[in-house]
């Protein structure tokens, strides 16, 4: 396939390009020098850099025209990374005035994956002069390379099939002394780009990091890079982003994960630098919800939010956008894929809301019939993890689902919670809260919002054996507020106190006017039984308030 500036061509030159097209090399060979001296001779001609893409058994895979400085390489995505990380193609071009391997020469080998990177020098009468190659070290860590340089291309005496193979089973060697590469889980580089001060950066890629163990994702390693400005393309600077892209490919990351929420050109500028699949953090949390959703309900919610999360963000690459009609009726074999993804999508929203407005109708009369029994309704709510079903568990003796996970329910649940003298409360867990929850999520939470919105009582349960409890309370006071609960009656329930010191217990209650337990001991629950008692019923008439 010929790629690049091939306009102004002479139809003869053309037809050169197709010739060397159709050429292959003995495998041992990096190139021949018949075909080095054809491709310096034409170079020459048309005073443009050529490049070749050539594999591992000699086939060429692309001839490059570039202009006088540079070649461009094509997308070679189609040809996938083997076990060593290698892709098992080569590029050999040429330079005009017999320059050294460029910087951006290096960068594409590195972030390629390349075989060899090799650039012919074309002398003043057309003939192939000097010669450099450079290839990758099998090293573990930050990528390293070799450089060979040749000051006459003639004396280039390399067996190729040999070299590739030894440096192929090092790689691989390597390879297997750092990564597992028989787990079958997404290796993920968690990449973050915080705009607030140090204990706030921490504490977010500390939370991504969960976020990540609940997705049951292997994480190989962190990046945190503090921008004087955010780049409005790539969010961190150009060259940081290749720095990082080639970390992630020596270290066989299959996904790059930013903690920050990316645009739809982000996504896109930086799919453009890189194979590597690339979300944020909201759709990280999408994920896990798509796991953890049980119910008809959640699940339909979830899709739905990914589906709007998608649709903007749906890129065109590697699918061909011309059309052979479009506009009305016109929309058949001729529309892109692209364009079918987007429609399709677009349809999928629609049945989904006209599904999920059904499934509300239901839980609608659900609600009323609790609220017409004439019972109280509890709603416990507070952030992810912080034991809110174990705690419904022990209070009313059910088995909702629990795990030392983030967003383990995702699914609302309601249970009686039964007290002495044939009083009752209706107790319904809720899904968690995190921080800074984008607004894209929040169709995610209908059904947990609609319950919040019925709830007499909101019990604000805190995990007081994390750090970060202060900052965990004000998230979900602040989601509260703008959902518009932040007068809704509420009690500050302490869990965990198990894991805390005792001496700092009292002095916290206090400080918050909090009522402390811990889940896994019901003795602990006494205290927070009689203030719930004490809020919905009075010793002198003995009926909800």
């Amino acid at each position: 396939m010929i790629e690049g500036k091939t306009t102004g061509l002479k139809a003869s030159q053309i037809n050169a390009l197709e010739r060397i097209y159709r050429r292959k090399l003995p495998a041992d060979e990096v190139i021949s020098g018949e075909l080095a001296r054809y491709l310096t001779e034409l170079s020459r001609e048309i005073q443009r850099q050529l490049g070749l893409i050539i594999d591992r058994s000699g086939k060429i895979e692309h001839v490059i025209v570039g202009d006088d400085r540079e070649i461009v390489i094509p997308d070679l995505s189609g040809y996938s990374l083997g076990r060593s990380g290698l892709r098992g193609l080569r590029c050999i071009h040429t330079h005009l005035k017999q320059e050294p391997l460029s910087r951006d020469d290096l960068t594409d080998l590195e972030l390629l994956r390349l075989d060899l990177m090799a650039v012919i020098g074309v002398r003043e009468d057309g003939l192939p002069g000097r010669l450099e190659y450079a290839h990758l070290l099998p090293t573990a860590e930050k990528a390293q390379i070799e450089t060979v340089v040749l000051n006459d291309f003639y004396r280039l005496q390399l067996d190729f099939s040999a070299f590739i193979s030894s440096l192929d089973q090092q790689m691989e060697r390597v390879a297997a002394e750092t990564v597992d590469l028989s787990d079958a889980r997404e290796r993920a580089l968690l990449i973050s780009v915080p705009r607030g001060n140090r204990q706030q950066a921490e504490d977010s890629m500390a939370e991504l990091e969960e976020l990540a163990r609940t997705a049951d994702l292997q994480v190989i390693d962190t990046v945190v890079q503090r921008p004087r400005k955010l780049n409005p393309r790539f969010l961190v600077g150009e060259g940081k982003l290749r720095e990082i892209v080639i970390s992630a490919l020596q270290r066989r990351a299959t996904l790059l994960v930013f903690d920050q929420d990316l645009t739809p050109n982000q996504v896109r500028s930086i799919s453009e630098v890189t194979e590597i699949k690339v979300i944020d953090r909201t759709q990280l949390i999408l994920d896990i919800f798509a796991k953890r959703a049980q119910s008809r309900d959640g699940k339909v919610q979830v899709e739905l939010a990914q589906l709007k999360y998608i649709l903007p963000r749906l890129a065109g690459k590697g699918t061909a956008m011309s059309r052979l009609m479009g506009g009305i009726g016109g929309r058949g074999p001729g529309e892109t894929k692209l364009e079918i993804d987007r429609r399709r999508i677009r349809d999928k929203i629609n049945r989904l809301e006209k599904q999920l407005d059904s499934l509300g109708r239901g839980r609608l009369q659900r609600r009323q019939k609790r609220v017409r029994a004439g019972l109280p309704i509890i709603s416990i709510v507070g952030y992810t993890n912080a034991g809110k079903s174990t705690l419904l568990n022990a209070l009313t003796q059910s088995e909702v689902f629990t795990e030392n996970l983030l967003f383990a329910t995702l699914d609302t649940s309601t249970r009686r919670l039964r007290f002495p003298l044939d009083r009752e409360v209706i107790i319904t867990d809720t899904v968690g809260f995190i921080r800074d929850l984008p607004k894209s999520l929040m169709g995610a939470f209908k059904a947990t919002l609609e319950e919040l919105d019925d709830a007499d009582l909101l019990l604000h349960l805190v995990d007081l054996s994390n750090f970060r409890f202060k900052e965990q309370i004000e998230s979900v006071e602040k989601i509260l507020d703008d959902l518009g609960l932040g007068n809704r009656p509420r009690l500050l329930v302490f869990n965990k106190i198990d894991q805390v010191d005792p001496q700092d217990l009292p002095h916290l209650c206090r400080r918050y006017q909090a009522i402390p337990i811990s889940a896994f001991d019901r003795a602990s629950f006494a205290p927070l039984l009689d203030e719930l008692q004490r809020r919905f019923w009075s010793d002198e008439t003995a009926e909800p308030t």
